[in-house]
C-alpha cells in the first residue's frame, strides 16, 4: 500500500509548527527541510516544505502563502491513555490557542487537534446505552475531556 503522508498548508510558519509539534510528541523529528530556488515564487532561500515525523507518522509542512487556512473540516486527533496524557497534550497544543467544546481545540496556528481519552470510547460503546448516553451528555458540555467526570456521569454519581 503506499503511504500517505498528510501535508499541512502555512503562510511562511511551516518550520516554526514543525519545530513546536516535534517538542509536544515524543519520538519525532525533522527529517528534512527544502528552500525555494530562483524559480519562486517566495525569495530564494526561504523554507518550502519541512518533512517532519510525530511518532512515526511522516507529515509535510509547506510554505505556500496566505491562501487558504485551517478550519476544523480536518483535525488530527490524539487517542490519550489517561488523563495526564489529556492534561499534556492539551496544555501544549492550546497555548496561544483556542480551546474548542468536546475535546477540540486549536493551536497558535489554527489547526484542529482531538484530544481524547481511550476512556471516552469505551464509554460510549458501553452496551448499557443509558450509561453511553450520559457520557456523552456529559462530554458535550466540556471543552477539555476530564475522564472522572465522564466516568461519574456514565455511573449516574455526577
Amino acid at each position: 500500500m503506499p503511504r500517505i503522508t498528510p501535508n499541512l498548508w502555512f503562510d511562511t510558519q511551516g518550520k516554526e509548527a514543525a519545530e513546536f509539534y516535534c517538542s509536544v510528541f515524543p519520538n519525532s523529528r525533522i527529517t528534512d527541510v527544502a528552500y525555494y530556488g530562483e524559480a519562486g515564487p517566495r525569495p530564494a532561500g526561504t523554507v518550502l516544505t519541512v518533512d517532519f515525523e510525530l511518532d512515526g507518522q511522516r507529515y509535510v509542512a509547506l510554505n505556500g502563502g496566505p491562501e487558504f487556512t485551517f478550519d476544523e473540516a480536518i483535525s488530527l486527533s490524539i487517542d490519550c491513555a489517561d488523563q495526564e496524557e489529556v492534561d499534556h497534550y492539551w496544555t501544549k497544543l492550546s497555548e496561544g490557542g483556542e480551546e474548542g467544546p468536546c475535546g477540540w481545540l486549536k493551536d497558535r496556528y489554527g489547526l484542529s487537534w482531538q484530544v481524547v481519552p481511550r476512556r471516552l470510547e469505551e464509554l460510549l460503546a458501553d452496551p448499557d446505552r443509558a450509561r453511553a448516553d450520559r457520557a456523552m451528555t456529559a462530554m458535550l458540555g466540556m471543552k477539555k475531556l476530564d475522564v472522572a467526570a465522564l466516568e461519574a456521569a456514565a455511573d449516574g454519581t455526577a
